[in-house]
């Protein structure tokens, strides 16, 4: 079978031609195909993504013609998981998704307008919500700072009278620092962006689903959630705020129909940088623990997990805070 951007990269690896092309891009920035172990089910274009913009596509098509005698065959069918879209699935629904201009927010906010809803997306960059407005019809972009009322205010108007679900997804890392090396300015970016902001979202949401006597709230937790070993004190601390925030949401709320979940994501590869300045002290603790990370999951791959909980086939679940960590968290 001819090697394609749509191969995994573990099978470029195990095959001869491939895996000597791999390990010779490797080399030219130093590193070793071990450092691919937690990526091997992703496709061979999802390195464009992780790469954080240090590698162009034409890198991807080049290896694809060096692979395949200086064609780039056409793919026979994608490797793995295929994204699914369910039609109609969100039809006459308002849904508000924050982040929605990169990474899982993104994936998330295109899926639910090719499902049918109206999306509402949220981010601080205008520039990237722009550019996904021009990618998928049916988005309303409100380019705004979060942690500010006007904002949250703005994306209430864009909103209009009906919000029938709110995707809580916005979110940023720490710098992996234990408490004692916590400075204030990363703990106050860190709870205001990841935990403050959500909840003033959903406090500005939940009178307008209560009124309709329904609707769905998804907040983005993280591994970090559940465990104290998958970051930095300030990001651990506001993962496990935002389950307290989804758990006792769901129990005031969910007998007047408003369902509340979380998503715990493990490894995700959505090429979002790290902060500068990472903790020496906290990265050499973590490591042993994020070398455990079973795979990387693509941003599609979260937005299946994000869609369902907020889609009537959730029916039945309030309160839940589900891993999708490819097991991650049985480990």
């Amino acid at each position: 079978m001819a090697l394609t951007a749509r191969s995994t990269i573990g099978e470029w690896l195990n095959d001869k031609t491939g895996g000597e092309l791999i390990k010779g891009l490797l080399a030219q920035s130093g590193a070793n195909p071990d450092s691919l172990a937690p990526v091997l089910g992703l496709p061979l274009q999802q390195l464009v993504v992780l790469s954080q913009g240090q590698m162009p596509q034409s890198v991807v098509d080049d290896l694809v013609r060096a692979a395949n005698g200086g064609e780039i065959p056409e793919d026979t069918g994608p490797a793995g998981w295929v994204e699914k879209i369910t039609a109609g699935r969100f039809d006459g629904k308002t849904v508000i998704v924050t982040g929605a201009a990169s990474g899982i927010g993104k994936a998330t906010a295109s899926r639910i307008a090719r499902e049918g809803g109206r999306v509402i997306a949220a981010d601080i960059s205008a520039e990237k919500l722009d550019a996904l407005t021009q990618e998928v019809p049916g988005i309303v972009a409100v380019a705004g700072d979060l942690t500010k009322q006007d904002a949250i205010d703005a994306v209430l108007a864009a909103a209009g009278d009906r919000v029938d679900a709110l995707a809580n997804v916005a979110g940023i890392n720490d710098d992996f620092s234990p408490a004692g090396e916590t400075t204030d300015a990363v703990w106050d970016r860190v709870i205001a962006i990841n935990l403050t902001a959500p909840f003033k979202l959903m406090r500005a949401v939940l009178p307008v689903m209560e009124k309709a006597g329904h609707g769905a709230i998804l907040n983005v937790a993280s591994e970090a959630g559940v465990r104290g070993n998958a970051s930095g004190n300030a990001y651990t601390a506001s993962k496990h705020g935002i389950i307290g925030v989804t758990k006792s949401a769901a129990f005031m709320y969910g007998p007047k129909g408003i369902r509340v979940n979380s998503v715990a994501p493990g490894g995700v590869a959505t090429g979002i940088p790290m902060p500068p300045n990472m903790s020496e002290a906290g990265s050499a603790r973590l490591a042993p623990f994020q070398q455990a990370i079973p795979a990387l999951a693509t941003a599609e791959e979260l937005a299946a997990s994000i869609t369902f909980l907020l889609s009537d086939d959730a029916v039945n679940i309030n309160g839940a805070i589900v891993a999708s960590d490819g097991g991650w968290s049985v480990q």
